[in-house]
Formats: C-alpha cells, structure tokens, sequence
C-alpha cells in the first residue's frame, strides 16, 4: 500500500496505541494539574496548553512567509500553503486559548497563561514544513485529543455541562486541525522519506507527551500503569 495521510495516522496511532490509551486515562488531570483537581485548575492547565500552542504555530507562521529557514528543506517549505495552515493553526489556539480564559474569567479566576513545556521546546526545533505539520499537527492533535475528552469527563463529571460543551467544542476543532494537516501532508509528502520522516516526528510527540505524564505521575507515587 502507497503511503498516504490515512495510513500515516493508522500507524502512529498503533505505534504509540499503549501510550495514547494511558493519555486518555482518568490519571491524565492529576498528571497535568499535580493532583489539584478542582475546575479552574483544569482550566489553567488547559490555558496553557493552548497558549504554547499559539505561541509555536505563530511562529512557524512567520517562518513560513519570511522564508526564514535554516536549511534547504526548509526553504523548499517555507511557501504559501505552508503559511496559510500555520496562520490558521495560530489563530484557533490563540481563540481556544481566549475561549478558556474567558470562561476561568466567569469563575473569578484570573490566569496569565505559560508558555513552553518539553514537547512546545521539541515542536518548536523542527525545520521543515513536513515535520512541523506531522509534528504540531498530527502528533500533537493526537495527544490534544486525549486531553479534551479527559477535561469534558471531568466536567460532565463535576455537573458543569455548560464548560463541557466548549471543550466539546475545541475536540471537534482540534480534530478537524489534525484533518486539516493531514491533507498538505498527503499534498507535500512526495517520497517514502517523506512519509517517514512524518511518521517519526508524529509518533515522537506522543512519546514525549507520554513521558512528561508519567514522570509527573511517578513523582506523586502513582503507577502509570491501569489498574485492571
């Protein structure tokens, strides 16, 4: 079977099955919020997420219509389809982020969002418009994925469906974020070395998101590991 966007997600997704099944745990807010399971602190965290998010896609965003690159492949990717996903990847973080903040607003909680974290320090070195899209928005996409179901549940959970619903909403966004950059990958991937080269990036965010859960997991004596 010739590579493809499809095959792409299939393999990555199986790949890192074990990983992406614990990211999608119930463990994941006590990861992401050290154990302060309360719904502002949610949000924080949720907050950040899509300000690093913002803060990466702008970037490549500029990058991109700059021709600001570092190296050959770079430069052959720094073109106007390039620019326009990042642009558009830029500006829905920067409105979940602002969705979230305002919604820790009607709580009385103000919040000024952090930046970096090890998987934004890993996005933000990669060069090429290939690896970015695999990178920001298929690894990353996959590992947000997770995150959003695990922050409705626990919403529905502590009976706010109204804040459920945005991060509904920002689910069916991000997935449609991911689509989005599956579709230039399946326009710019034109070799093998291409696809796996995507692949490997893809599946290294997942790894990395994974490893930070657990290392804050384990930090709190907690096992990784689902009870069965």
């Amino acid at each position: 079977m010739n590579p493809d966007a499809e095959s792409l997600r299939e393999t990555v997704e199986s790949a890192k099955a074990t990983e992406l099944e614990r990211l999608g745990s119930n463990k994941l807010l006590v990861a992401l919020t050290d154990a302060t399971l309360d719904p502002a602190a949610v949000l924080r965290a949720a907050a950040d997420s899509e300000h690093a998010a913002h803060t990466t896609f702008a970037g490549w965003a500029a990058d991109a219509r700059d021709g600001d690159a570092r190296d050959e492949d770079a430069r052959d990717g720094a073109d106007a389809d390039a620019a326009a996903l990042f642009e558009w990847l830029a500006e829905r973080e920067r409105d979940h982020r602002e969705r979230v903040l305002d919604s820790l607003s009607a709580m009385g909680e103000d919040h000024d969002p952090a930046d970096g974290g090890t998987m934004h320090e890993y996005l933000r070195a990669r060069d090429d418009a290939v690896e970015r899209v695999a990178a920001g928005a298929v690894g990353r996409g996959l590992v947000s994925d997770r995150t959003h179901l695990q922050i409705v549940s626990f919403l529905v959970n502590e009976g706010d469906e109204a804040r459920a619903d945005l991060f509904r909403d920002l689910r069916a966004e991000t997935e449609a974020e991911l689509e989005r950059g599956l579709a230039l990958l399946d326009e710019r991937c034109d070799a093998d070395g291409d696809w796996e080269r995507a692949r490997m990036v893809a599946e290294y965010v997942v790894q990395i998101a994974y490893d930070d859960y657990a290392d804050a997991l384990e930090g709190m004596g907690i096992d990784v590991k689902p009870v069965c």
